[in-house]
């Protein structure tokens, strides 16, 4: 593409940030602006232009799905030369190839996960604690490092212990876990970037060389950056000022973990002479949503103002109540049965809620609807069996099969393996089967014109690795915190009651406005319909809620439904 032709399709917003290649820049970018748009393009811009070696550019994010997003879309724009990582994966990287010179032999193993070392070290100070315990007391070690605290430090910041440790006790299974580690010679994920940085800082040939192998750097999803993240970030920066950083401080939800919307909020006043370019102009939703959006964030430090660029007629939002936690589902499950009926796909619709336990009626409802559904966050997609089989049978057929048209040789492989062009009829484990095959010969019909076989089963095992999941035709149950970077036609937000949105230990201003930023992010995933419920009464002999305070504030924002 020629640099003429990688502007084209912007707005002008997007076009002056694609052109500010150089010097500071901060993109505030508000949802459904087309932020991820306007990066690739600006990145492949400056690469097309000649002002980037594709080779120097470091794009980074904090997802690997994220990360495998912005590598397809760079290399269909001809910019495939250049890295797009997560913050871990390109410190692990740094840290490999640096450990052998700078302390000799292989760096430590990389520990999978901190709960069973967590579970040794609480053996040894004779503490009892249950699985629940274990993963929050994993939950703070990761904060605690994240921040940049030591173990004294943390202990003063008074932060609760979790389950019924008390803070001394939790401050020694910290200081346990530590000493582990380091006996076994093993790295959780956030000593990574320590140790990373620590190398950077205190090795100058290191330094050197990490600067001098990247000059640009492009950050997505800045409000998500934690203080040891911007140590690392400045460290690879160094005194070089080609920094570009893109985020949405209405988007910040993940404080708890230590994430800081300090830095992209701050930014103008580190760098005087930043270019800042605004993106408001909503692609994504319908004006009503959009509406509601805005009103639940009027005021807000860093907010965007959106505005809609999808003129025609739309439904309001809707609110609805329900005596119980199952009528609420089932009313959920009879609404999108409906809209299945009318024409719109499964896979367009999703239901959100604050906790995993939410989706346990709402997964009894759909099934008694014969309504298709997948859990997000559940089973993988690359880990179901037949996907496996699958992707290692295309990749064994893409090394002695060429010339064919792309679709046929797909077909062929997936009919050996039971798929058929049309679907078996019911629900059940040979439909679920069926769909997650048709899912891979989508992924072959969307590739790019010219695709060849082995091209395309290259691109299928970096989605694999990534697990970057393609499409499949069932109703998505999702987690409001998982649900960021997703959007769908139709959204219903389950829940929405005092004491679960917000959440009950939400009690400080600081913690209802991340429960309020929260079901930002929630509304702006609708393109079209959204729709909003909360229930009386759950299970058991639970006292009665009253709706949440946040539906009081989109006042006639949204369409209120007669108590069901």
């Amino acid at each position: 593409m020629t640099p003429d032709d990688l502007l084209a399709g912007l707005d002008a917003e997007q076009r002056v940030a694609a052109e500010a290649l150089l010097g500071p820049v901060c993109i505030l970018a508000g949802a459904g602006t087309g932020k991820t748009r306007a990066i690739t393009h600006r990145i492949a811009y400056g690469v097309a232009t000649g002002a980037y070696a594709p080779n120097r550019v470091m794009a980074l994010t904090f997802t690997n799905r994220a990360a495998a997003e912005l590598r397809g879309r760079l290399r269909q724009l001809g910019a495939g030369g250049v890295q797009a990582r997560t913050f871990h994966a390109a410190a692990l990287a740094q840290l490999n190839h640096f450990w052998p010179v700078v302390a000799g032999g292989r760096a430590p193993e990389l520990l999978p996960g901190k709960a069973r070392l967590l579970g040794q070290a609480a053996q040894l100070l004779k503490l009892k604690l249950d699985t629940a315990t274990l993963r929050d007391a994993a939950a703070e070690i990761e904060y605690r490092k994240v921040s940049g605290l030591g173990i004294e430090a943390y202990a003063k910041a008074g932060r609760p212990a979790p389950g019924n440790l008390k803070p001394e006790q939790l401050a020694d299974l910290m200081a346990g876990y530590e000493t582990l580690k380091d006996e076994r010679k093993q790295i959780d994920f956030e000593d990574v970037l320590l140790a990373t940085a620590g190398m950077i800082e205190s090795e100058p040939t290191v330094a050197m060389q990490v600067r001098e192998q990247y000059r640009f750097f492009v950050v997505d999803e800045y409000q998500d950056v934690s203080p040891l993240q911007q140590q690392l970030l400045e460290l690879w920066l160094g005194d070089r000022r080609d920094l570009c950083v893109v985020g949405d401080a209405s988007q910040t939800i993940y404080t708890f973990a230590g994430a800081s919307s300090g830095f992209l909020l701050g930014f103008e006043r580190r760098w005087e002479d930043a270019t800042v370019v605004r993106l408001e102009q909503n692609y994504r939703s319908t004006a009503p949503v959009v509406a509601a959006a805005n009103e639940l964030m009027r005021g807000r430090q860093g907010s965007l103002v959106l505005h809609a660029a999808q003129p025609e007629p739309a439904p309001t939002p809707a609110v609805a109540g329900h005596p119980t936690d199952a009528s609420e589902a089932a009313a959920v499950a009879a609404s999108i049965t409906a809209s299945i009926a009318a024409g719109t796909a499964p896979e367009s619709i999703a239901v959100l809620y604050r906790f995993n336990v939410q989706s346990q009626a709402l997964e009894a409802a759909l099934t008694q609807a014969g309504v298709p559904y997948r859990v997000h966050g559940a089973q993988r997609f690359f880990d179901l069996p037949e996907v496996k089989q699958a992707v290692l049978s295309l990749r064994a057929a893409s090394v002695t099969v060429s010339g064919e048209p792309l679709f046929k040789s797909v077909s062929d492989v997936l009919r050996s393996l039971g798929w058929s062009q049309s679907p078996p009829e019911g629900a059940g484990a040979v439909r679920d089967r069926w769909e997650s095959l048709n899912a891979l010969m989508t992924l072959a019909d969307q590739a790019a014109p010219g695709t060849s076989f082995r091209r395309f089963t290259d691109e299928l095992l970096e989605r694999q690795a990534s697990q970057h999941e393609p499409t499949v035709r069932a109703v998505t149950l999702a987690t409001l915190h998982s649900a960021k970077g997703l959007e769908w036609d139709e959204v219903h937000i389950i829940g929405l009651a005092e004491g679960l949105v917000p959440i009950s230990y939400a009690t400080t201003f600081e913690q209802v406005d991340e429960e309020r930023r929260l079901l930002y992010v929630g509304i702006t995933r609708a393109r079209r319909r959204l729709r909003l419920s909360w229930a009386e009464t759950g299970t058991g002999r639970a006292a009665a809620r009253q709706p949440s305070r946040f539906l009081a504030e989109l006042g006639s924002r949204i369409e209120r439904a007669a108590r069901a």
